[in-house]
């Protein structure tokens, strides 16, 4: 049974408790760009993340589960986006974003001072509408 299941613990109190004061602010800003663009009100996943829509997950191995559409966390080093349709189809998005890292299907940005809005926004949204609902096999 997966840790990071949907619960009904508080979002706010979770940023709210977010000891950096930049960082809990950044946090903030990107849940409500997040809760515009899905359409969908957040909803803590496990302890630590921020979660909006979801999708179904079957691996062939016989693993399956559920996990955000999109997500967020605001980890000590960095603002952490789970874009979990990976970063394949937006290159150009990326390329407009600013300074940020990627892993498989994570998006870290240091300060959201230095990225374009509008170029996130348009990232989250396209990433939502092409998981959430859907059953993915791997």
């Amino acid at each position: 049974m997966p840790k990071t299941t949907p619960n009904d613990a508080s979002v706010a109190a979770f940023v709210a408790a977010v000891a950096d004061p930049k960082r809990r602010a950044d946090a903030e800003t990107v849940c409500a760009l997040m809760t515009e663009a899905t359409g969908e009100q957040p909803q803590m996943w496990g302890t630590s993340i921020i979660g909006f829509g979801r999708y179904h997950y079957r691996y062939a191995s016989g693993q399956e589960g559920d996990w955000p559409a999109v997500g967020l966390s605001p980890r000590k080093q960095a603002l952490t986006l789970y874009v979990s349709a990976g970063f394949a189809e937006y290159d150009d998005l990326l390329a407009r974003l600013g300074p940020h890292s990627t892993g498989k299907s994570c998006l870290y940005l240091k300060r959201l001072t230095d990225i374009d809005e509008q170029a996130l926004r348009e990232l989250v949204t396209a990433a939502f509408h092409h998981l959430h609902g859907r059953t993915l096999t791997a």
